[in-house]
């Protein structure tokens, strides 16, 4: 027993503290290679790291939604600027593949496709729940995880369900603010449409300029949310660029074309539009 009163495990486990905990024997053998090109170790490396932060991210973010529900602004605050701090972190992730060539890559992409086929981290579905999460619904997305039963029914679940910014608009009705009806009862799955009548109640928050408002740093927070995550696609799109070029790719359709839409897709539009109001 340790002084917690809990038992400590066996130490003839073959295993130190550090590792039971981390679980390096397992974490390590989880490097399955499909090249011999020498970038692959980095390439790999940058891709399990990726789906470790997107579901830290989500994990965030429900986290988030469950303070908005009770109304807990501050508590909702230093979730979101958690988040923030994970996004920053992760984009820096995309230094350690900065010097990819394509000549470095191709290697990898031909040995992926012959052993798994063709596939874009796009379609995984822990970037797939987060985004649904940032407001960003997409549901013909969906048909790329029929081969999973469970996580197609884990997103369409999510699909189907508030984002955080429709809890964010729940919150700010309950605080009095005039959030149209429609916005707090409609189907969740739908691409979001901005509103003038929302995009009003940001100005007005951002015209007072109260620097102890809880709303207008949530409203901060969400722009710096916003900011990392066009961020990491922007470093994704000019990542494509640079190793991979113009060519078809995702099923078929030319790399740089199928990404760059995603630019547009920028979270909390009124956020953002609110700002030109402001004088």
């Amino acid at each position: 027993m340790n002084d917690t009163g809990t038992t400590q495990p066996s130490q003839s486990d073959g295993h130190t503290p550090y590792s039971r905990y981390v679980q390096t024997e397992v974490l390590h053998t989880l490097q399955e290679f499909v090249s011999d090109s020498p970038a692959e170790p980095a390439f790999l490396a940058n891709v399990q790291i990726s789906e470790i932060y997107w579901a830290l991210i989500t994990r965030e973010l429900v986290a988030a939604q469950t303070e908005l529900r009770h109304d807990r602004i501050a508590a909702t605050n230093r979730i979101l600027r958690r988040i923030v701090s994970h996004m920053e972190a992760f984009n820096a992730n995309w230094r350690s593949l900065s010097w990819l060539t394509p000549a470095e890559l191709m290697p990898i992409l031909k040995g992926l496709s012959a052993k798994h086929g063709k596939d874009t981290a796009l379609q995984g579905w822990t970037f797939r729940e987060m985004t649904f999460l940032l407001g960003v619904k997409d549901r013909p997305s969906l048909e790329h995880f029929e081969p999973q039963p469970q996580r197609h029914l884990q997103l369409t679940e999510r699909l189907n369900s508030p984002s955080l910014y429709d809890d964010i608009l729940a919150a700010l009705a309950r605080d009095g603010k005039p959030v149209p009806e429609n916005y707090l009862k409609h189907d969740y799955a739908k691409a979001y449409k901005p509103s003038k009548e929302i995009e009003a109640i940001w100005a007005e928050i951002y015209r007072r300029d109260d620097p102890a408002d809880q709303w207008r740093s949530l409203a901060e927070l969400l722009a710096d949310i916003a900011v990392e995550f066009t961020n990491w696609k922007y470093l994704h799109l000019m990542a494509t660029r640079r190793t991979f070029g113009s060519r078809p790719a995702y099923h078929g359709v030319d790399a740089i074309q199928w990404l760059l839409p995603t630019m547009e897709e920028v979270p909390f539009p009124e956020v953002w539009t609110a700002r030109g109001l402001v004088s």
